[in-house]
C-alpha cells in the first residue's frame, strides 16, 4: 500500500478514508463482512495477471498450469465444505451465478415462482428491471401477513395454478430460516426444478447452523463475502447431472475469463470454513443476532416475523414514526451502518421504505458477543427514538469508536 501512497495520493486519500470507516464503525449491513488477511493476500497476488478462459484442463490459453491447482482446490474445498457433486467457482458475483442458472435450467419466457423483491426476495428473483424479470416470466409468493412467514399454502397454490418451470427458494431479507424441503416437496408435486440462492447464509449451512438444500435441490447458487468471509465473488453447486450444461452456462454463457486471483480467494475461504473455528463463528453469528433483535424489540422497535432465526434483522422503524431512510442517517452520522430496506406489504417507495435491515456478520467477525449486542442494540434504539439530537449522536459516536478500539478489524493491517 505504501507505493499507492507515493504515486497516487487521490486514491490513497479515499482508501485511506475507508480503512478509518471500516475501523472506527459498526458494520451492520446484513450482505457485508470482512475478509481475512489471507483472503486479500490472495487477492492481490500475481493470480490477477492470468488470463485463463475455460476450465482446469481445458483452458484456451497457454501457461494455466497453476491457476488450474488453484481453480481446484476451490472445488475440491468447496465440495467438502457442502458436501455436494459439482461446484462452478467462476462467477464473478451472485447475480451471474443466480444469471447462469437460469440460462442452464430455463428458456425465454418459461415460469419460475420467486419471493417477492418487497417480502424479502432479491432482485434476480423476477424484478422488472433486472435480466430475470425481462427474460423470464416471474411469478411472485410472499409471507403472510400475521406472522410474516413464508406462506406455504399460497406457494403450493401458486404453483399448482402457474406450472412453473423454476421454483426460487431463499432470501436477501429474510430473518427465519427456510425449509428447503418443504419447497423441494412442492416443486416435484408440479414438476418444476428447485434453485435455492442461499447467498446470505451459505455459511450458516456449512457450519450446520441452516436447514441444508444441497441434497434436495437440483441447483444452489452461494455468494462467497457474505457468511464465509471470503472475496466477493459467486459459487454454483449443482447435482452432477447438471455439471456440463452449468459449465456452458458460466462460461461462455455469462462472462468470459475467471478472475483467478478471485478464485485464489475463494480457495483460501474455503479452507477457513473447513475449520473448526468456523462452527464456533457461525453459532455466534446467529446468538448475536439473536440477541439485538430482543434488545430491539424490549426497546419497542418493531421487528419483522418478531425475531430471527438467521444473522439478519430486519426492523419495521414506521412504528417509531419514522421512515427507513430517516433511520439509516441517523444511525450511520453515529458511525452505525445499515441499510433502509423494504417490509413485506409496504406502503412506501423502495427508495425511502418502512424498515431498515440489520446484520451481524461483520461484528461477530471482529470477535463481538452478547455483551457487545445489548449496548449497540441500546444505542440503535436510542437514536431511533431521537433521530434530531445531534448531542446525543455526537455521546454515541464517540462511543462506538472506542468500543471498536477494543475489537480491530481483522485483515486491513495489509492496508497500512
Amino acid at each position: 500500500m505504501n507505493r499507492i501512497r507515493q504515486q497516487d495520493s487521490e486514491l490513497w486519500d479515499a482508501i485511506a478514508g475507508e480503512i478509518d470507516r471500516q475501523r472506527s464503525g459498526l458494520e451492520m449491513i446484513a450482505s457485508e463482512n470482512y475478509a481475512s488477511e489471507a483472503v486479500m493476500i490472495a487477492c492481490g497476488s500475481v493470480m490477477t495477471n492470468k488470463y485463463a478462459e475455460g476450465y482446469p484442463g481445458k483452458r484456451y490459453y497457454g501457461g494455466c498450469e497453476f491457476v488450474d491447482i488453484v481453480e481446484e482446490l476451490a472445488r475440491e474445498r468447496a465440495k467438502r465444505l457442502f458436501g455436494c457433486e459439482h461446484v462452478n467457482v467462476q462467477p464473478h458475483s451472485g447475480t451471474q451465478a443466480n444469471t447462469a442458472i437460469y440460462l442452464a435450467a430455463l428458456q425465454p419466457g418459461d415460469t419460475v415462482l420467486a419471493l417477492d423483491l418487497a417480502h424479502g426476495g432479491h432482485t434476480t428473483h423476477g424484478m422488472k428491471l433486472n435480466h430475470s424479470g425481462r427474460t423470464y416470466h416471474f411469478v411472485s409468493y410472499g409471507v403472510r401477513p400475521d406472522t410474516h412467514r413464508i406462506d406455504f399454502d399460497s406457494v403450493a397454490a401458486l404453483a399448482r395454478e402457474h406450472k412453473p418451470k423454476l421454483i426460487v427458494a431463499g432470501a436477501s431479507a429474510y430473518p427465519r430460516e427456510i425449509p428447503h424441503g418443504t419447497f423441494a416437496q412442492i416443486a416435484e408435486d408440479c414438476g418444476a426444478k428447485l434453485f435455492v440462492d442461499m447467498a446470505h447464509y451459505a455459511g450458516l449451512v456449512a457450519a450446520g447452523e441452516h436447514d441444508d438444500p444441497v441434497p434436495v435441490a437440483d441447483y444452489v447458487s452461494l455468494t462467497t463475502h457474505k457468511s464465509l468471509h471470503g472475496p466477493r465473488g459467486g459459487m454454483i453447486l449443482c447435482k452432477a447431472g447438471y455439471a456440463a450444461e452449468i459449465d456452458r452456462a458460466v462460461f461462455p454463457g455469462v462472462q468470459g475469463g475467471p478472475l483467478m486471483h478471485i478464485i485464489a480467494g475463494k480457495a483460501v475461504c474455503c479452507g477457513e470454513a473447513l475449520k473448526s473455528e468456523f462452527k464456533q463463528y457461525a453459532r455466534q453469528v446467529i446468538d448475536n443476532a439473536k440477541t439485538l433483535a430482543d434488545v430491539l424489540a424490549n426497546d419497542g422497535v418493531g421487528l419483522i416475523s418478531g425475531g430471527t432465526d438467521t444473522h439478519l434483522v430486519l426492523a419495521d422503524v414506521t412504528s417509531l414514526g419514522l421512515t427507513g431512510r430517516v433511520a439509516e442517517q441517523s444511525l450511520e452520522r453515529c458511525g452505525i451502518t445499515v441499510n433502509k430496506n423494504m417490509i413485506p406489504f409496504d406502503r412506501r417507495r423502495p427508495l425511502d421504505p418502512s424498515g431498515i435491515r440489520l446484520g451481524t456478520f461483520a461484528l461477530t467477525t471482529r470477535s463481538m458477543k452478547e455483551e457487545q449486542m445489548h449496548t449497540i442494540g441500546g444505542w440503535i434504539s436510542e437514536v431511533l427514538k431521537a433521530p434530531d439530537d445531534d448531542a446525543l449522536a455526537k455521546q454515541i459516536r464517540g462511543e462506538v469508536r472506542e468500543l471498536c478500539k477494543q475489537f480491530p478489524v481483522p485483515g486491513t493491517s495489509c492496508n497500512n
